[in-house]
């Protein structure tokens, strides 16, 4: 979730984005229009935007990266050819850029109206608590949210008043997009290994090995950023310790524990990884981007990633690229990190709330999930019918349907305390570069997680 460089839109797209200002739609108007403050699930809530006279409406988002920038331009555009009283003023950064000047936005007297905040406890708890975010429960109501995404969805961007529960309570944020971190690979490699595409984690560590022994870099990793690694000891976490307590750990809910013989082992595989020589010379000081197009360049044969970079390396590798989550064992369900894309949530200083949640009504449509699929993205509703018919999107499509439905998708583990990121980050890169042990790797987190889990 890094920058990217983008294309223009082609002929195709903009068809696409007429055709999308003509389908999309908003709900039937209301009446009146309350100040934030005064907003109670009982306040006349006001949907017509044609009845709105002449607004601008700010969006920050991340949506940078290929297919992700694509489906916001189109979405946009089609919104103000739709609503041509409204002007959207959108800025969009890169998702580190984002974490660090949405903090000082929201705090000053010029805040935006609409946003995309990290689920984490470090952002959407944090800006919970200070108030900065507007409980979104009169419009999901309104508009049929709770109907419109299962509550294993909303879940992710439900929050107490207060900040402190994660998982249930008002719902401050939309997301439109599912996300699961799988492999992604080069069918070309496999096939001068005479390797067949790993079933489970088994298949996957000697494939790495035979492409070791041939000469080719296993696996690319860039994690000069410190979260990439989050996504591979995520998966790998998840298949050796309880998805019960994986969640725990995650969602920084009480009742887990970090110093355990199954965590440090998930620990302990990266090591072996680093050791046997699985990963590229100097990962910590290479770059995200750099990591996939290095596979995309043939320079590699295996990338531990998240659905988000199956549009780019698509663009880049074509028919060449596939993805796939392995299983435990063979013939089981298998079981990752992933969950939503970051929610739209609206701030509570803006001037137009009514105008913002009708904005992210339409973003989330069943409409605008057409279009998130048209543009390569992965549409966190009704994600099987929109399911292409072959290449690495149907892939991405089909195990993301496999781990929902059948196995579990697990929560990101920098949700769980406001200090995770880091703390996990600097963690990890020291476990991959040799300077601390397992063992010093889970008493690191487990300090973290405890300290937050005891405080409350």
């Amino acid at each position: 979730m890094t920058t990217s460089r983008r294309r223009r839109l082609g002929m195709g797209l903009t068809a696409a984005l007429s055709a999308a200002a003509l389908s999309l739609t908003a709900c039937t108007p209301g009446s009146g229009s309350d100040a934030p403050e005064e907003r109670d699930p009982s306040a006349t809530i006001q949907t017509d935007v044609t009845a709105m006279g002449e607004q601008t409406l700010t969006v920050w988002d991340q949506e940078v990266r290929g297919g992700q920038n694509e489906q916001m331009t189109q979405l946009n555009e089609a919104f103000m050819a739709k609503y041509p009283n409204i002007t959207i003023e959108r800025n969009s950064q890169s998702f580190e850029d984002l974490a660090t000047t949405l903090r000082l936005a929201l705090s000053g007297d010029d805040a935006p109206d609409v946003v995309e905040a990290n689920n984490g406890r470090n952002a959407m708890g944090a800006f919970v608590a200070a108030g900065q975010l507007l409980p979104l429960d009169p419009w999901a109501g309104l508009y049929g949210w709770e109907d419109r995404y299962p509550a294993s969805v909303l879940q992710y961007s439900q929050y107490s008043e207060d900040g402190k529960t994660f998982g249930s309570g008002s719902l401050y944020g939309l997301p439109q997009v599912g996300e699961v971190v799988g492999v992604f690979y080069s069918k070309s490699k496999l096939a001068e290994l005479g390797l067949d595409v790993p079933e489970d984690w088994a298949g996957f560590e000697a494939a790495m090995e035979t492409a070791k022994d041939a000469g080719e870099t296993p696996m690319l990793l860039g994690n000069i950023e410190k979260w990439p690694a989050l996504h591979v000891f995520g998966p790998v976490q998840g298949s050796m310790v309880s998805t019960e307590d994986v969640q725990k750990l995650g969602f920084g809910n009480a009742g887990a524990s970090w110093t355990t013989p199954e965590n440090e082992a998930a620990a302990q595989k990266l090591a072996d990884w680093q050791s046997k020589g699985y990963f590229n010379d100097g990962v910590n000081g290479t770059d995200y981007d750099a990591a996939w197009q290095s596979l995309a360049a043939g320079d590699g044969v295996f990338l531990m990633g998240g659905s988000w970079l199956a549009a780019d390396l698509q663009d880049a590798m074509g028919d060449d690229v596939g993805f796939f989550v392995p299983a435990d064992a063979a013939g089981e369900a298998p079981k990752t990190t992933g969950g939503t894309g970051l929610p739209f949530t609206v701030t509570s200083e803006s001037e137009n709330p009514d105008l913002a949640a009708a904005y992210i009504n339409f973003i989330t449509s069943d409409e605008a999930m057409a279009i998130l699929a048209e543009t390569g993205n992965l549409p966190v509703i009704d994600t099987q019918k929109y399911a292409p018919e072959s290449g690495v999107l149907q892939d991405v499509y089909s195990e993301f349907g496999s781990v929902s439905a059948d196995g579990a998708l697990l929560p990101y583990l920098d949700y769980a305390t406001p200090t995770m990121a880091d703390t996990m980050g600097e963690a990890l890169q020291g476990v991959v570069d040799g300077r601390i042990s397992p063992q010093e790797f889970t008493q690191a987190l487990e300090t973290d997680y405890a300290d937050f889990t005891n405080a409350g």
